[in-house]
């Protein structure tokens, strides 16, 4: 484009796939993503860490094959539109249960949130827990973080095929069994593993199992830091639940700086040094590759690996623990002990989220508690309509479906009212068995000039003989022209 004013030549630069052309000059606007690699490190935080794993994997793992009286204790049969949980039979017209449940998840984790940042993120969050578990793999098979560096840098081998190979053989065979247990909470494991030794599994439990395998092998084995830093919305929306008296992980910049390397016996007041030694160590252990000495950020998932490496550093310097530890913006500002930094804990923000929480969770425990164990619904059988049978009666016919909740065959007695003479006409006792739903047709008769022509209330009333409690259903009794 030409300046009219100066006649000189002005040059608009072309942005195109993430490049910047300008001057004949090529210059990309991404970040080149360099490939953490994670050092090892060992220390409290990282203790209860592996603990977590072993409890979450326990249970991911365990669940599916925990016997509950004759059959899987958690199951969510969706073949069956039933859902087990321990002693309580779900049925789709219960998924006010379960959205409560996810519910009281989320604001369970926005309460942890509030009070103690990311921990979530940094100790039961399943990207977290399968990444430790395949960068424990890695080093088993390919060695420590130096020795996986230096065999990434040099040319293809023998010793770098096979131990490669081996490493996504073992990343493969633990993701296909997570797909697998996964799997199992939908379809009863024990007839899912039946039908994999005999390769009789159905299109779409192989299909699943491959999903969520290949999802795990992907997350955990390759993207890593990039979910969390990228995918996961939590990390975006954490801002919004921290303030300054929320647990995170901390580095103490008045202690610290100015950092520098230094020998172990040197004076740090005459060299104008902190306690930060600058070995870097932090930033080679954090499993998303930040510098905690530059402040909070969004991609710290508060996992404390800085802080056991640093406490290992001030160990052997003979300084005093804490460079790097869990605490919050307000004690560091204010020098406060750890009992201060406790007493506010109970701020309005937790309060309220407590409230709020406490209150969902003791509607569900009461809603539960008067939850009826047996359901039925009427529906009035549209292809039988209003007519006047032998003796001058009229007739309504309807189909009532009982669902049977409980582990134990019931018998139900049905009757009806709402009109003078108003009377069951077919056997009014029905057998259902176990967590079973069973359709049945009701015919209901009253007398000629019991009612005016048209649409009559009427309800209908279903009582258990073992003391279940009773249901009352309405419906409409038609009287014709």
């Amino acid at each position: 484009m030409t300046n009219l004013e100066t006649g000189k030549r002005k040059v608009i630069p072309i942005v195109a796939d993430g490049v910047l052309v300008a001057d004949g000059q090529l210059i990309s606007l991404y970040a080149p993503h360099e490939k953490i690699y994670p050092r090892s490190v060992a220390g409290r935080f990282s203790n209860w860490r592996w603990l977590t794993v072993f409890l979450t994997q326990m249970v991911f793992y365990g669940l599916p094959w925990l016997e509950w009286g004759q059959r899987q204790a958690v199951l969510f049969d969706l073949g069956a539109r039933r859902f087990y949980i321990f002693g309580l039979v779900l049925y789709p017209q219960d998924f006010i249960y379960l959205t409560g449940i996810l519910v009281i998840s989320a604001l369970s984790l926005f309460l942890f949130t509030t009070v103690a940042g990311r921990l979530w993120c940094g100790y039961a969050c399943p990207q977290t827990v399968y990444t430790e578990i395949f960068l424990w793999i890695e080093k088993k098979v390919e060695g420590d973080r130096s020795a996986r560096m230096r065999r990434d840098a040099q040319a293809w081998t023998f010793d770098k095929f096979a131990r490669k190979t081996g490493k996504h053989f073992l990343w493969l065979a633990l993701a296909l069994w997570t797909g697998f247990s996964f799997v199992g909470y939908f379809t009863p494991i024990t007839a899912l593993a039946a039908e994999l030794l005999q390769l009789g599994m159905g299109p779409w439990e192989i299909f699943w199992i491959g999903f969520y395998g290949l999802a795990t092998y992907g997350n955990a084995g390759f993207m890593r830091e990039q979910v969390c830093k990228h995918m996961c919305p939590y990390a975006r929306f954490q801002s919004a639940m921290f303030d300054k008296d929320t647990l995170i992980v901390s580095y103490d910049a008045r202690r610290g700086e100015p950092r520098g390397a230094r020998s172990r016996k040197a004076d740090l007041a005459a060299l104008n040094l902190g306690a930060c030694v600058d070995c870097t160590l932090c930033v080679q252990v954090c499993p998303t590759g930040i510098d905690i000495r530059k402040g909070l950020q969004y991609e710290c998932i508060g996992c404390g690996a800085c802080a056991d490496v640093c406490d290992t550093v001030m160990d052997k310097v003979g300084y005093a623990r804490g460079l790097i530890k869990y605490s919050t913006e307000n004690s560091l500002d204010q020098h406060w002990t750890p009992a201060q930094t406790l007493s506010h804990v109970l701020r309005p923000r937790v309060l309220f989220y407590g409230a709020i929480l406490s209150a969902i969770v003791l509607a569900m425990g009461v809603s539960l508690s008067l939850r009826t164990p047996f359901k039925v619904d009427v529906v009035r059988d549209r292809g039988v309509v209003a007519r006047i049978v032998a003796g001058g009666s009229i007739e309504n016919v309807y189909r009532l479906q009982i669902m049977n909740a409980t582990e134990s065959p019931q018998t139900f007695n049905i009757s009806v009212n709402g009109l003078p003479g108003l009377a069951v006409g077919t056997d009014s006792v029905v057998n259902v068995e176990s967590t079973q739903s069973r359709w049945v047709a009701v015919r209901v008769t009253a007398p000629f000039n019991a009612a005016s022509v048209g649409s009559h209330a009427i309800h209908f009333e279903i009582n258990s003989e073992s003391g279940l409690g009773h249901l009352t259903e309405k419906a409409a009794f038609f009287v014709p022209r």
